[in-house]
């Protein structure tokens, strides 16, 4: 019987390495340009104003690809309904061409400073949402959106969030006198919201905050911390910026009976709420 040569060492050691390697995750750069379909503007078009469109924030496609989850402040403009002028999103697709579709409003949730927006029009590719729970101090996240737009126009920009803290939204006011009805009602039921290092600008709320790897959507970014005067928001940045967990996108879509198309995500191991 002959001899059967041996593979070389090197060989052996490259098989084992490749046959008991994990599997290389998906890298930011390659779910970018999927994530960025998913995206959109909120603003308001008004047939009779010069520019028609205005932006006031931004958003993400969920469920069945017609509808949208940004803040609730975003949408509590004032509409002149009369005069035509409606809600909508604005979406660039594949070829960058902008497109604009009348939006209505289909629910809020006011406390975790969320809406529900119904779009006119085709589906969109949809966002899916991670499990917030599994959320952990430490972990690295981006968001994508559109930071002054305004001026800046509808080009999605992205930026790294690392979550520094998993703390009670309510902040004790200094002094008595600072002490409002709406502070009394959120220290009496505190909700847990994240605390990003990173800077957010006026324009990026309403922004999904996800996972780099699947993509999937564990909060929405709502605020940043100001120091001083509203306008230090832009001339002097904390580098602090808040988001909602994504548990509470789940509840709004649940009352709409709608579908969150949920994802399980490995890559974000269980922490403390």
């Amino acid at each position: 019987m002959p001899n059967t040569p041996l593979l070389p060492l090197t060989a052996w050691l490259l098989f084992l390495l490749s046959a008991f390697s994990p599997i290389a995750a998906a890298d930011i750069t390659d779910i970018l340009p999927s994530i960025k379909l998913s995206v959109a503007g909120i603003g308001t078009l008004h047939p009779l104003r010069n520019p028609r469109n205005k932006l006031l924030g931004t958003g993400f496609v969920v469920s069945d690809g017609q509808h949208v989850i940004t803040n609730a402040h975003v949408t509590s403009v004032i509409l002149e309904i009369e005069k035509g002028e409606s809600l909508a999103i604005f979406v660039r697709g594949p070829e960058g061409v902008v497109s604009v579709r009348k939006a209505e409003k289909v629910l809020s949730d006011v406390e975790h400073d969320l809406a529900l927006l119904k779009f006119d029009g085709p589906a969109l590719p949809a966002m899916s949402l991670a499990d917030s729970d599994r959320a952990r101090e430490g972990q690295l996240y981006y968001f994508t959106g559109f930071p002054i737009g305004a001026v800046l126009g509808l080009y999605p920009a992205t930026h790294r969030a690392g979550l520094a803290a998993i703390a009670p939204v309510f902040s004790p006011p200094q002094g008595s006198r600072n002490l409002t009805a709406k502070l009394i009602k959120r220290a009496a039921n505190p909700f847990l919201m994240y605390q990003l290092d990173a800077t957010a600008y006026p324009g990026n709320s309403g922004s999904p905050l996800y996972d780099g790897d699947s993509g999937a959507v564990i909060g929405v970014i709502n605020s940043v911390f100001v120091k001083g005067a509203k306008e230090n928001a832009l001339t002097d940045p904390s580098g602090i910026t808040y988001a909602i967990p994504a548990r509470y996108i789940q509840s709004l879509l649940e009352q709409a009976g709608l579908s969150a198309s949920n994802l399980p995500v490995s890559s974000l191991p269980r922490g403390a709420r």
